[in-house]
This record gives C-alpha cells, structure tokens and sequence, in this order.
C-alpha cells in the first residue's frame, strides 16, 4: 500500500490515477497512522513553499513525515514536495522546510526575459544514477516539469538527475531511503509511469 499524503494543499488526483493506471494499491491519508502504516509514501506538492509548510505544520503532517521518513521506509516527493524535504526557499524567506536534506532552493533565473518563468513544459533528464526509481529509464529522457524555484543539492553525491533550464537544476535526488524528483512523474507519460511503478517496487508494495 502506498500512501499519497494529504496536507491540504496540492493536486492529488493526477498522482492517485497514475498509481491506479499501473495498477498500484495506494491511499489518499491525512492521517499519521495511516501514513505508518503504508508500504512507502508519496509527498505531491503544488503552490507555495511557504503555503505549503504552513499546511504541513498546521495539519501535524509535518512531524509525522519525518518520523515515517525517519523509519526507514521508501519515500517519495514530488514538485514542490521536493523542495518541502530540505531546509528553506528563497521563495519564502523565514519558513523552515523539513530540513531532512541540505541544499538551497532558488529561483530559476530569467536571463532579461530570455526565459518564460515558471519552466513549464517537457525537457531532458540527464541521468546520474541509474538505480532506484531511474531503474531500466532509457537515457535523456523527456520529463515534465512545472516550476519557478529549483534545488541546487549541498551533496551533489545525492542528485540522481539534472536538467538545464536558465541554470544547471538539480532533478532529482536520492539519499537512503528517500527519492525525490522536482519533475511530475505522474504527468511525464511512459517515462514518468516507469519511474513511479519502480518506486512501488522499491516499496515491496502490492500491486
């Protein structure tokens, strides 16, 4: 069973259909011992980081997010809920991320208006590691991203894939038992639905 967190703030629906298309057992929760209880979990996030983090402190998810991380079980965030694991965002000077990871959460630079902001669209993942959720992914895959902040890792040992857009962004990232991707598996086609049913596999989840 995969839990897919609900904090009160982010599109679920598009990840829960994912789950469901490759026929993964997975549950919608706002509960902590629901979240305990899962085979692995899955952190989606739209909107604001400060919003965000307001919503997981104010609903007790932020805690039971760490202490579930924390266990040792596999751990998935998507989008904003990548940036959410480390420490802050230039986004939301003064809001404290989970702080589970180290690096810096920037604005994409606009280059004089060279670039449209949010990066909003397809492009190419330069694959770092092959293993984990990236199992089996052909190489320069196309991925779909929607965002204007982007992670630059302290530990460049834990960023799995990069992709360029105005700056060198840090993709994704794996450290232990956490996965991370700043792109949306759920909405990246063949590609994204491999890298999610690899994660249920990770987990040792039915499905």
């Amino acid at each position: 069973m995969i839990a897919v967190i609900d904090y009160g703030a982010g599109n679920l629906q598009s990840v829960v259909k994912a789950l469901k298309y490759i026929g993964c057992d997975c549950m919608i929760t706002d509960k902590k011992s629901e979240l305990m209880s899962a085979d692995g979990a899955i952190l989606p996030g739209v909107g604001s980081f400060a919003d965000a983090m307001n919503c997981m402190n104010r609903s007790g998810m932020s805690e039971a997010v760490m202490e579930y991380v924390n266990s040792g079980k596999p751990f998935l965030g998507i989008c904003l809920g990548l940036q959410l694991l480390f420490e802050e965002s230039e986004e939301s000077p003064g809001v404290k991320g989970l702080g589970l990871l180290k690096g810096k959460i920037i604005k994409i630079p606009n280059h004089n208006g060279a670039l449209k902001i949010p990066h909003m669209g397809w492009n190419s993942l330069a694959i770092r590691n092959h293993g984990g959720i990236f199992k089996d992914v052909e190489d320069d895959p196309y991925v779909y991203f929607v965002h204007s902040y982007y992670l630059k890792a302290e530990d460049e040992k834990i960023v799995s894939s990069r992709t360029c857009y105005g700056a060198e962004i840090d993709a994704s990232v794996s450290s232990g038992n956490i996965y991370a991707a700043q792109f949306h598996p759920e909405k990246s086609g063949k590609v994204g639905l491999k890298i999610l049913n690899n994660f249920v596999e990770i987990t040792g989840g039915t499905k």
